[in-house]
């Protein structure tokens, strides 16, 4: 299932099915259907539950190109990133200076970062240094609390596309955790929608690609990840409880701009795009004025 939030217009908020295919694409939507309401949060987890009304739902279609998509998860409790988790960008990040981690390398993304899939990146007035970072996001699907590897994928819902947009000059000169660098507002684009756990066979074989302006910056697979996505579960389950709804980041690979000093500058489209998880794209602006 691809499950979306949207609006048609000017309308409210809503919760819809994307369904791709040759004869279209179409968005279906599910608010009011088995009690789904706005939040695709809420019904994380009783997703497996409401797959048959989901699939089944009929309700007011929409072509896909007529709906303006949103963040499908706009209110998550925790968003949290793992840095320097793929082989060849440890390698990148200490030739440019960063300190390689030897354990998992965890901060927070804040939520209020988050925006939509088409959404603008807002370069900040403070920062000459506006980064890039295509990664792979999971979406947990129900509370949970030290949860064993082997068990780790049955708390998943889903998967999206992310970018986590940084602030090089505040990430590693002005603060000294990640937060600040990685937390301004419009430095969380996801989307373009959830893709349930179930109709990917392996997270850890797929391809993702980062362009800008149409030049390929990153492109590589999720199986060059040092630690994996069940390996970070564990890991994160053994410090907090996880909720549903809850993001994690879980790293990037090669090909950021900071090792040869290509960031991002007002204009730049930014196009982010994982196999089998659709694509989000977004444009950079200079911040207005306060």
């Amino acid at each position: 299932m691809k499950l979306a939030r949207y609006r048609i217009g000017d309308g409210p908020a809503l919760v819809g099915r994307v369904d791709l295919g040759d004869a279209g694409d179409r968005i279906t939507e599910l608010t009011g259907t088995a009690g789904i309401g706005t939040s695709l949060r809420e019904i994380l987890p009783r997703l497996a539950e409401l797959k048959p009304a989901i699939l089944a739902a009929a309700g007011r279609t929409h072509p896909l190109a007529d709906a303006t998509l949103l963040a499908p998860i706009d209110d998550p409790q925790k968003y949290l990133a793992i840095g320097m988790n793929y082989k060849e960008h440890a390698e990148e990040a200490r030739a440019a200076g960063i300190p390689t981690p030897t354990n998992q390398l965890w901060f927070n993304k804040q939520v209020s970062a988050i925006t939509g899939p088409y959404d603008p990146i807002v370069r900040p007035a403070v920062s000459e240094q506006l980064d890039y970072e295509i990664e792979l996001g999971v979406v947990i699907g129900r509370r949970c609390r030290h949860v064993g590897r082997d068990d780790a994928r049955s708390v998943i819902a889903g998967y999206l596309v992310a970018d986590d947009v940084s602030v090089r000059d505040w990430l590693q000169k002005r603060s000294p955790t990640f937060t600040l660098g990685k937390s301004f507002d419009t430095h969380g684009p996801i989307g373009p929608w959830l893709t349930s756990d179930d109709e990917i066979a392996d997270p850890h074989a797929l391809g993702m690609r980062l362009s800008v302006n149409g030049e390929v910056r990153q492109d590589w697979r999720t199986d060059d990840m040092i630690y994996d996505i069940f390996e970070q579960i564990a890991e994160l389950s053994t410090v907090m409880t996880l909720m549903p709804g809850d993001i994690l980041a879980t790293g990037t690979p090669a090909g950021i701009g900071a090792p040869t000093g290509r960031f991002l500058r007002a204009g730049d489209v930014v196009r982010a795009e994982i196999d089998g998880l659709g694509v989000i794209e977004n444009r950079v602006v200079e911040e207005e004025a306060p």
